[in-house]
């Protein structure tokens, strides 16, 4: 075979120009597709309701309009960086970072705590404000993470049954993360981090008893957490009986619900809505789902729940289709993340679940919020662009 291809020069230079198979080859799937789009089309949506939302009331309070706008599309911008760039890294080098960045975020998770850079905004103080700037660091906690338990789990896959050097390391830091976000006074995140933790958990094979029983306990802590005072039993209880709690608790949801009514089926139309007048309180931010309500109607509720259930089937489609388990495991807690915390969102705004003060993913304002989804889409798309 050598002498053969020695004694014939075109076909040497047909061997050396022939290019070294480096990723995957081929089109990317329809995944890869869909889930970029979807996530392009919430991010420009959420400007337009942010807009919308938040217009009025800074002109009535002699703010520019156009204030919670451009700082959205800031860090939008900042967001759709961060997107491409964790995207087009493979992501198996992303590994290499998952200890630093776990390190740094536990760090950030310490600012909130510190006298002139934490601030508190409806009793939780889980904000630091950097001059003009403010972000909340559980975010970025949520995404280091679930970085370090796929990355566990994907070294340890052949010792899955022993909870002890699988199970039990991911507890240990989701422990600590939790403990930093109820110290803030934030459920709502770390509900979301262990329902990542657990999905991660769930999708690299832990044995289903000991799983249930830690998802048991931490419904206990959670528990023991809402009612260890009586603000938080109250504001956790609320929605149950909205003609009582309309006045004080429960008057955001009670609101919220008037202005879902008065949508109908195609809505006002997008600025004509009454709710951001004041009405509706964070109407630009956690309650932003309630204008989309009043101002699209049953067609736009419909289209926004739409994205996040497609976003739903095809990332689990991209977790099946992963070439190989760190990809699986970084879809599927990525996907979990996503849906879950715009369920627990659309849930507290309709009065059919808790408020907890989460935004709806890539739609609220809130700045940390969207670049950390949108670093975690990138790397979803990753995961989708390399699949079987």
């Amino acid at each position: 075979m050598t002498n053969s291809l020695l004694s014939d020069p075109a076909r040497i230079r047909r061997e050396v120009r022939r290019p070294v198979a480096t990723g995957p080859s081929g089109p990317a799937p329809t995944s890869y597709y869909v889930l970029g789009g979807l996530v392009t089309l919430l991010t420009m949506f959420g400007l337009v309701m942010v807009m919308s939302a938040s217009s009025v009331r800074l002109f009535h309070i002699g703010a520019s309009p156009w204030f919670y706008f451009s700082r959205q599309l800031m860090w939008a911008t900042f967001g759709l960086i961060a997107l491409i760039t964790t995207m087009r890294v493979p992501y198996e080098r992303w590994r290499k970072l998952v200890l630093p960045a776990l390190l740094i975020s536990f760090g950030m998770m310490a600012l909130p705590f510190v006298p002139g850079l934490g601030v508190e905004i409806n009793g939780a103080r889980a904000w630091v404000q950097l001059g003009p700037f403010g972000f909340q660091p559980s975010e970025f906690l949520k995404l280091s993470v679930m970085l370090y338990c796929a990355d566990l789990l994907t070294k340890r896959h052949d010792r899955m049954h022993l909870v002890r050097v699988t199970l039990w390391p991911c507890l240990v830091v989701l422990g600590a993360a939790c403990g930093f976000m109820l110290a803030q006074g934030d459920l709502g995140s770390a509900i979301v981090l262990s329902a990542i933790v657990l999905a991660v958990l769930f999708i690299g094979g832990t044995p289903l008893i000991p799983l249930a029983g830690v998802s048991g306990a931490m419904g206990s802590v959670s528990l023991v957490f809402v009612l260890s005072t009586e603000y938080r039993r109250d504001r956790w209880t609320a929605f149950l009986d909205l003609a009582r709690t309309r006045s004080d608790e429960g008057y955001q949801v009670f609101q919220s619900l008037v202005s879902i009514a008065d949508g109908g089926l195609t809505g006002v139309g997008i600025g004509a809505g009454a709710s951001k007048w004041g009405y509706v309180p964070l109407a630009h931010s956690d309650f932003i789902f309630a204008v989309v309500a009043e101002e699209l109607g049953l067609v736009g509720v419909v289209a926004v729940i739409g994205c996040y259930l497609l976003i739903g089937f095809f990332g689990v489609q991209v977790a099946l289709s992963s070439a190989d388990r760190f990809g699986m495991l970084l879809a599927g807690g990525i996907t979990t993340w996503i849906c879950v915390q715009a369920a627990i969102n659309i849930g507290g705004v309709t009065g059919a679940m808790p408020l907890t003060g989460l935004t709806l993913p890539f739609v609220s304002f809130g700045g940390s919020s969207l670049l950390a989804t949108m670093t975690a889409a990138g790397l979803l798309l990753n995961v989708a662009r390399s699949g079987r």
